[in-house]
């Protein structure tokens, strides 16, 4: 499905390594999968608790996973469904980019610019030390941001764009952080695929 050109981008910084191919699946496919994903998806919005406070998480969510593995992350533990046959498709390829295997994806929609996901690291201890963590983006472009905890001028981001591919190795989850930020642009829907592993 994947035989095509890709243009890979690989930045390594201090403490972090991370693999970024904008056309990881070409325009049609990534159609295809938006589609299938905003429309079979049972989608939830959860409450989470933030430095004591409870709200409402600020975009919709849904778990899968290869096993009964739970999720949990500022006071929410999420149960997974299985695996779908698109989401199974989808973790082949990615494993196949980050010579990784993953048991665990976490989707998120983001339906406007108020949707948001603030500054945080996929540091749970169920993911393990080092974790490696990839990325794949269906939909609007949005701007990925992130910063070193102690090095003050290393704040960078990325536009993830509509079939893009995302991978953070390395120490990046122990020293940095990172958001998908509120935007005033009048933006539509994006679908994100958060891979990781859970054993």
């Amino acid at each position: 499905m994947n035989l095509f050109p890709k243009e890979k981008t690989i930045l390594k910084r201090p403490n972090a390594e991370l693999i970024y191919i904008e056309n990881f699946y070409k325009s049609g496919i990534a159609n295809q999968y938006f589609n299938h994903f905003k429309q079979n998806i049972n989608w939830q919005q959860d409450h989470i608790t933030v430095f004591g406070k409870t709200y409402k998480q600020p975009r919709l969510t849904a778990l899968y996973a290869t096993n009964d593995k739970p999720y949990s992350y500022s006071g929410l533990t999420m149960q997974p469904l299985y695996f779908t046959e698109e989401l199974l498709q989808i973790k082949s390829d990615v494993e196949q980019e980050a010579m990784h295997q993953f048991t665990t994806v976490l989707l998120n929609l983001y339906r406007n610019g108020n949707d948001s996901n603030g500054w945080h690291a996929d540091n749970e201890k169920e993911l393990g030390k080092h974790p490696i963590i990839a990325s794949v983006s269906f939909g609007e472009t949005r701007s990925f941001h992130f910063k070193h905890r102690h090095i003050t001028e290393e704040r960078h981001k990325i536009n993830l764009k509509h079939g893009s591919l995302l991978i953070m190795k390395g120490e990046m989850q122990e020293y940095w952080l990172h958001q998908i930020p509120k935007t005033k642009k009048v933006i539509g829907e994006r679908i994100n695929l958060t891979f990781r592993t859970i054993l």
